[in-house]
């Protein structure tokens, strides 16, 4: 038997008011105020860092405007860490939580997805060119070249990969390494006279002679050595 058609509008108004009504309750009371609506609407877990908040939507999510990045702030606020290590310091000035962490995709997922963009965003919005990332500022405990290249990554780095899949080493019978490369620093003592020569052999070579004692596949591979771990 088919309803009459002022039923089906009752009920669609009926309805409409019950969701207007837990949109109400919800935002006027918190999630607690409406049993199971947050797990009804929860797109998945929380991490473990955040499990404790539980149901509480509100902690994190605001009306009409998703997550806000003030409400992070009120928890991460008392971690002045972030704002002493270089690798972090750009949390002072980024004022965008959301670009680089990501909630809801399970208890043991590390909430942390980093996005360049958003640094880039930043950047646009303090009036510098959209691709004015300093590099250097974040990455120079990472500088494998010991600022031998200078500041300029993206010359040869993408913010996707750290790696350059085009570069390809000189020949392994290239002289020239001090081109890309530098001595560590035992190179540059007594250590060097007194051990790199005796193991490798070579008593007669100086510190720019690279290729005398080093392979090109690693640092560590050793000519008529093998892999041996100086450093």
């Amino acid at each position: 038997m088919k309803l009459p058609s002022a039923l089906y509008v009752v009920l669609s108004i009926l309805g409409a008011f019950a969701v207007v009504g837990a949109m109400v309750t919800v935002y006027g009371s918190g999630s607690a105020a409406l049993p199971l609506w947050a797990p009804a609407v929860r797109p998945g877990p929380l991490s473990q860092a955040h499990a404790f908040l539980g149901d509480r939507c509100e902690s994190c999510h605001a009306p009409n405007k998703g997550i806000v990045a003030a409400k992070c702030v009120t928890c991460h606020a008392w971690a002045p860490e972030l704002l002493m290590k270089p690798v972090s310091a750009f949390h002072a000035n980024i004022g965008e939580c959301r670009g680089c962490h990501v909630e809801h995709k399970g208890a043991n997922v590390r909430p942390i997805q980093m996005d360049h963009a958003a640094l880039e965003r930043v950047a646009k919005r303090s009036g510098g060119p959209p691709v004015a990332l300093q590099c250097q500022s974040c990455h120079a405990f990472q500088d494998k070249h010991q600022g031998f290249f200078g500041k300029q990554c993206a010359t040869c780095h993408a913010t996707k990969t750290w790696d350059v899949p085009n570069f390809v080493h000189p020949s392994p019978r290239s002289t020239d390494c001090g081109q890309c490369h530098k001595p560590p620093p035992s190179h540059l003592m007594m250590h060097f006279e007194m051990m790199e020569k005796a193991i490798t052999g070579q008593k007669a070579a100086r510190v720019e002679q690279c290729q005398l004692c080093h392979q090109t596949d690693s640092f560590n591979n050793i000519k008529n050595v093998g892999w041996y771990d100086m450093h």
